[in-house]
Formats: structure tokens, sequence, C-alpha cells
């Protein structure tokens, strides 16, 4: 027997958790990276028409079949199947995002491993203990293993308290205070010298910088940030009450993270050119601006040395901030295994919690260990091309597989008058045509630019 099915209390708690898997360093760096790398605000109106475009509407495919069918992802595509071979595509397709879940996870607990060591490196300079500071901003292996290690196990100890004591109680006190941080910051920033320059950089796009691979970095953005692909909406979904009105909850969930992220970039994007006001170069050789772990590690942490004394603190609610971040977005990704493994192995939270926990370190292990080689294929295996492709799968089987009747039974659940609605007149034909023809088309495009990566690396 697998054990009881847990379900979020509230609305509110909903919404924070599912907010909280959204808003994560897809947001907080992972998009004003991108905006670095690739044209700046150019990428930024190429996201939020992305955002609505197509990472909504698979939003809702994955909410829809998750509170219909009330399963991990494996089992919620499978009951829905009519025949063999549907059948046997949705148990692929649901291992498939596990499997593609616990990727993301285990470079993701390296990263925000990154992040707890630099938020201890403040408090190891007030006590003056130097030769600890540089350990815990040094690139070493054995700093990111311990690191990521914490990490890891302060999601494991969430998880395994279960979904309204866990999921729902963390996520509901970590995202208020991950927005009064972000916005303090912000207020902060943009009192320094440079930070105008940061706004215009990031405000006025230059739409020459428009190509494939920035389509292709928008998307496998708006599908990062959002979680989707993988399950983990399927599986907030599933524990959501049949009272709440799911076109409504998705589209505040979209709000929320596609907020934090523009709110993110007004935090990181002035603060680089803060930075650079204050001595730290900001721009690469190639002239683009620093971007990926050198924009939160180097950049960023130089421009708080420069503030003396009061630039640690600075660093403490900076990185603390990414800290939440990280967490609110790792526990639903832990989720997404872990429900499997109740629901379908028959194991109790805590042993399936610890089980799928040391799995995913251990992955985590070896990338750390063969850093060079393994971390940037994981990440673009998994986010660019795992979740899209995954998200093409979940929007045929809510628009194809999913009888019609039955979809609509789901959606008039706390949505009565839905059937009137400009939602119901657009959605289920937009899902089913429209989101897999543009997703394929984009990933069509973008094969050349993964094979040359690939390549590259080998």
């Amino acid at each position: 027997m697998s054990a009881p099915r847990g379900q979020f209390s509230s609305n509110f708690g909903f919404l924070m958790a599912a907010a909280g898997s959204a808003v994560g360093l897809g947001n907080i760096w992972g998009f004003p990276t991108n905006v670095a790398s690739n044209g700046g605000a150019a990428f930024v109106v190429v996201y939020l028409l992305l955002a609505f475009m197509l990472a909504y509407p698979v939003l809702m495919a994955e909410l829809t079949i998750g509170r219909h069918a009330r399963r991990n992802m494996v089992q919620a595509l499978r009951g829905i199947s009519t025949g063999p071979v549907s059948r046997a595509t949705g148990t692929v397709a649901g291992l498939a995002g596990i499997a593609v879940a616990s990727m993301i996870l285990s470079f993701y607990a390296i990263v925000a491993g990154w992040m707890v060591a630099h938020l201890a490196d403040p408090f190891a300079e007030l006590v003056g203990a130097s030769e600890a500071a540089q350990w815990l901003t040094g690139d070493s292996a054995s700093r990111n293993f311990t690191f990521t290690a914490i990490f890891s196990g302060l999601t494991m100890l969430i998880i395994a308290s279960g979904v309204e004591k866990g999921i729902e109680r963390w996520s509901t006190l970590l995202m208020p205070a991950l927005i009064i941080l972000l916005l303090l910051l912000i207020a902060y920033v943009l009192t320094q010298p440079g930070a105008m320059s940061g706004l215009e950089a990031y405000l006025i796009p230059d739409f020459s910088k428009l190509s494939p691979l920035l389509l292709l970095s928008a998307m496998g953005q708006a599908f990062f940030s959002l979680s989707l692909g993988v399950g983990t909406m399927l599986i907030y979904g599933s524990y959501l009450s049949k009272q709440e009105s799911l076109p409504r909850l998705g589209a505040l969930v979209t709000l929320i993270d596609v907020g934090i992220a523009f709110t993110a970039g007004l935090l990181i994007l002035p603060a680089m050119y803060v930075a650079q006001e204050a001595g730290t170069q900001i721009f690469a050789e190639s002239g683009e601006l620093i971007g990926g772990p050198g924009l939160i590690l180097q950049v960023l942490p130089a421009l708080f040395d420069t503030m003396g004394t009061s630039g640690l603190f600075v660093a403490i609610a900076f990185f603390a901030l990414m800290v939440i971040a990280s967490l609110t977005s790792s526990i639903s990704m832990l989720e997404v295994p872990v429900a499997f493994s109740i629901e379908s192995l028959g194991l109790k939270r805590k042993p399936a919690t610890l089980l799928m926990g040391a799995i995913i370190f251990g992955i985590s292990s070896l990338i750390i260990f063969n850093f060079e080689t393994l971390f940037g294929l994981v990440v673009s295996i998994s986010t660019e091309y795992g979740q899209p492709l995954l998200g093409v799968v979940l929007c045929i089987f809510a628009g194809w597989i999913l009888r019609r009747d039955q979809l609509l039974k789901e959606l008039k659940e706390g949505h009565e008058d839905i059937e009137q609605t400009l939602f119901w007149k657009v959605w289920p034909w937009y899902v089913r045509i429209f989101c897999p023809v543009l997703i394929l088309l984009t990933f069509v495009q973008s094969i050349p630019v993964l094979w040359a990566f690939v390549k590259s690396i080998l």
C-alpha cells in the first residue's frame, strides 16, 4: 500500500508552493544571465512573449492532468491513456520526466551549494577566518561536494515532512522573505552610481540580436523557470483542491514567475553597471556582458568588496535571497521522483525521500568530479531539450488523449462558467496544435547548435 496522498490546505499555500517552484535560480540568476548574454532587452521581450504563448498553456496542461489523475507523472499519463500505444508513450514520458527532473536537480544542487558557500563567506570574514573565507569562495571539488551535500540535505528534510507540513509550510515562509529581500536590494542598488546605465541596457531592446539561438534560450528559460515538462506542476496540481479555478491559478503562477524574473533583472543588470563604476570588469573580451557563473560569483562579490563592512551585510542579504530561491525550487523537483517512489514503488515518504535524494546526490557528485565534461552538457540536455520535448508530450496528452468531456469536467471544477470564457474557446485547440508545433519548430532550428556543443566537448 502506498502512503495516503497529501493536499495543499489553502489557495495561498498552493500559490506560494507553485510560485516557489517557478521562482528559483532560473529567475534570480538564470534570467538576468540570459539577458546579459543575449542582447539585453531584446531577450526580455522574446521571453515575455514565449512565457505567455508557450509556457502558460503547457503549465495549464500539467495542472489539468495532475488534478484530474491525482497521481505521479507516470501513473497520471498511463491513467488517461486510451490504448496500448498511448499507455506505453505515457510510461516512457513519465519516466523521462522523472529522469530530467533528477538531472536538473543534480546540477541545480551544485549551483545552490555555491550560493550557500557564498552566504557563509561574509560570516567568516566578520569573525576574521580568512582561510575559511578563501576556501568558501574558491572553486574546489571539496567545497562543491560539501555544500552540495548541505543543500541536498535541507531539501530532503523539507520533502520528508510531506505536502502540508513540508512543501506548503516552508513555501509560505520563504516566498514572502524572498520578495522582501529582492525589493530591499533593488532599492539599495538603484541609488548607486552607474545603476541607470544598467537600467538602459535592461529596458531598451536591440532587435538586431534576435537569432534562433536567442529563441531557444528564451524558450528554455521560460520552461526552466516555470519548472515545466518534468512533472513538478503536474504533481502540485495533483495535490490541489477541486474547489480551485485552474486557469486563474495558472495565470497567477505565470504572472508571479514572470514578474519576479523581470524584477530580478532590475537588481542584477543595474548591479553589474554599479560594479563597473566601482572598477570591476563586466564585459568579456568578445564585448558581451559577462554571463554565467561569473556574473553572480565574480562581478557582484567584487562590487560587495568595494563597499567595505557594509558590503558584508549586503552580500549576506543577496546570497540569502539566492539560497531561498534555490530551496523553493529544489523541493518541487525532488517531489517528482519521491511521489513516484511512494505511489508506484510503495515506499513510505521518509525512505522514498532518502533513497531518491541519495541517488540524485550521487549524480551531483559525479558531475562535481567531472565538472568540465558533464556540467554544461547536463544543463543543456535537460533544460533546453528535455523540458521542451516533454512539454510537447504533455500538450499532446492534454489536447488529444484526455477526452474533451473529461477536460471540460476537470476545468469546471472551481470554475463553473468555464465554457463561456475566452480560455475555453482558445486553449484546447491552442494546446493541441499551436504549442507542439511552435516548440518543435524551435527545437528543430536548435539541433545544429546542440550538435556543435556536443562535438566541442568530445
